[in-house]
């Protein structure tokens, strides 16, 4: 077994993070937990406190986009949640709650778009996947909100390792960066929070991001709006699939080391037109130029009228 000299060098890699999990026999919650502590000035029962504030946000940003009409500021969404929420009653082919845990991710991303409060995990373009999933799976697991704030810790591990190793950004490294790293954290989450050691937390993280490897971000308009919300919802459904395939004893062949690895060459290996620049992709379909004339007309508009 590797021997981890620090608690910072866990957080090198997905290899290193087991192997310090393995070592203390805990958890990759608790190791987020005693990395925070370690470098800030909070102690555990504050840094607790302020991840269920966390929760609390998220769970906010849910009830509204499925309760209430929120509407973008550019016209361009909302509502959509609520209708695909309401149909998950109807036996869908996805399964009631996937397709719950779709509509909740789609939910947050209109609260984002409508100038609302949501908390990026990792980034406000991708800030449903986890709040989605981790809520849905709570309401069918009977999670209290102590273990939800647990899998947010998890969910916090892979994000850094992301982040460290890689690139949450999709201007650096395209959607792939954003809502494959948002599926990843959600699907390492949930598998954790049911039993799942570390080495299978990270299988499904891997898994996650293989299934969407090479994702560009192309954001209609420049706006995280078409097709965000919807990647979201596809989001949601590829970490609860992963957790599963997790969970009944699938591993992944490319370790999560290496996936992140691939990840970052793929998205380096992007033309900037499919890196968040709304130069390609659907942004660059007539359709997409027409949808960023008429915003930019709108915006005018706004702008020649606005009063102070």
């Amino acid at each position: 077994m590797i021997r981890i000299m620090s608690l910072l060098d866990a957080f090198e890699s997905g290899k290193n993070l087991c192997a310090y999990c393995e070592q203390e026999q805990i958890t990759m919650a608790e190791a987020m937990i005693r990395r925070e502590i370690a470098m800030g000035e909070l102690s555990r029962d504050q840094i607790l406190a302020e991840m269920k504030k966390n929760l609390d946000v998220m769970r906010e940003a849910i009830r509204r986009g499925l309760e209430e009409h929120v509407e973008s500021v550019s016209r361009l969404s909302g509502g959509e949640a609520m209708r695909l929420f309401r149909y998950a009653k109807y036996e869908p082919f996805s399964g009631g709650n996937t397709c719950r845990a779709a509509a909740s991710a789609m939910a947050v991303v209109e609260v984002n778009a409508a100038m609302g409060q949501i908390v990026a995990a990792p980034t406000a373009g991708a800030s449903g996947i986890l709040p989605g999933v981790l809520l849905e799976c709570g309401i069918k697991r009977n999670w209290t909100d102590e273990q939800l704030v647990q899998g947010l810790f998890c969910a916090g591990a892979v994000g850094l390792l992301f982040a460290q190793n890689a690139t949450i950004s999709g201007a650096d490294g395209g959607c792939q960066a954003e809502t494959g790293v948002g599926s990843a954290m959600a699907s390492a989450a949930i598998v954790e929070l049911s039993g799942g050691t570390p080495e299978q937390a990270l299988d499904a993280a891997a898994m996650t991001i293989k299934n969407i490897l090479g994702l560009v971000c192309d954001p209609v308009a420049g706006l995280v709006e078409c097709p965000c919300i919807k990647r979201n919802a596809l989001g949601a459904a590829n970490a609860l699939l992963c957790a599963d395939m997790t969970l009944c004893g699938i591993t992944s062949l490319i370790p999560f080391d290496e996936v992140v690895a691939a990840m970052l060459a793929v998205g380096h290996d992007m033309r900037k037109e499919y890196r968040e620049t709304a130069m390609g992709g659907l942004a660059a379909t007539p359709t997409g130029k027409a949808v960023a004339a008429k915003v930019r007309r709108f915006q005018e508009y706004e702008k020649n009228n606005a009063t102070f």
